[in-house]
């Protein structure tokens, strides 16, 4: 077989492993190193022996991740303030007819998946995401079938018991009330903002230690609403563009001028604004350049 073949049946699948690797890893850099680590791999496997290039494909970029996931936990321990996911800008329609590689994919979501161990974050993502067989699974994580679906089961209560109850917005009121949100926010229009804010609204800001940045999450909305109106004040924007995007499948804000500054997304609820997500380590600001593909 040619190495041409290898990188055929790579890329057609590569928007597929890529996702994989992201929401174990929460990081688009890190997935984009997994990825070109598991091709060098995949290039020296005879593919005659290869019965399912996807589930074979799968199971190589897991392991590979996990593998990153034990490399980086040493920085995850010594990492200043609150650690979010770096932020996946998409092309503004990915994803949006897929409700639950939608939701996968989303901040609430990988937030929620950063409290599983990295074995249990795993199985559940190639389970209740991508739907493999436990048998596939078992050889991506290196445990026993029967291991693999108390770990499943385990993972799937846990994400349940720490799921919101109501449903996030559909696509039509988050621009709406996204719309609103810029809006008050960049005329300083204070009562406008508290409008919109759910009574426990939060503010979770990642800097790393690299920018300024709230180190702790804000509660409440007239904390958060102090810290938007700070933020959004007019002598601090001159000079700065506000631009929205597509990040995580929700609407998110672009701050930027001689240097990008930073990525808040929004996440709604019941026609409020529940959660603010502003990534401003610097580090996790690069890959904010590129549209990826994603797919299940």
């Amino acid at each position: 077989m040619s190495n041409g073949e290898h990188a055929e049946r790579f890329t057609l699948l590569r928007p597929l492993l890529f996702t994989i690797v992201y929401e174990i890893l929460g990081s688009v850099t890190e997935s984009d190193d997994v990825l070109q680590n598991s091709y060098l791999r995949w290039a020296e496997v005879d593919l005659a022996t290869v019965r399912d290039t996807k589930s074979y494909l799968a199971q190589l970029v897991t392991r590979q991740a996990l593998n990153a996931v034990r490399t980086s936990a040493r920085r995850r321990e010594d990492y200043i303030g609150s650690w979010l996911p770096e932020p996946l800008l998409l092309d503004e329609n990915d994803a949006s007819t897929d409700v639950l590689l939608a939701e996968s994919v989303s901040m609430a979501m990988l937030v929620l998946l950063e409290t599983l161990t990295p074995d249990e974050r795993a199985v559940f993502v190639l389970r209740e995401v991508f739907g493999f067989e436990y048998h596939d699974i078992a050889t991506a994580v290196g445990k026993s079938v029967v291991t693999v679906r108390q770990v499943a089961h385990r993972a799937r209560e846990h994400v349940r018991a720490r799921r919101k109850r109501f449903e996030p917005a559909d696509a039509a009121t988050t621009v709406r009330i996204t719309e609103r949100f810029m809006t008050a926010a960049s005329t300083g229009d204070l009562e406008g903002l508290l409008s919109l804010l759910a009574p426990d609204v939060t503010w979770t800001a990642d800097s790393g230690g690299k920018t300024t940045a709230a180190r702790r999450p804000v509660v409440g909305a007239e904390k958060v609403a102090a810290v938007l109106m700070n933020l959004f004040r007019r002598e601090r924007l001159a000079g700065l563009r506000i631009e929205r995007v597509n990040c995580n499948n929700t609407p998110a804000m672009v701050l930027s001028g001689e240097r990008l500054e930073g990525v808040f997304l929004i996440e709604i609820a019941d026609a409020k604004i529940t959660n603010f997500y502003a990534i401003r380590n610097p580090d996790k600001l690069l890959a904010v350049a590129v549209p990826r593909q994603i797919s299940r």
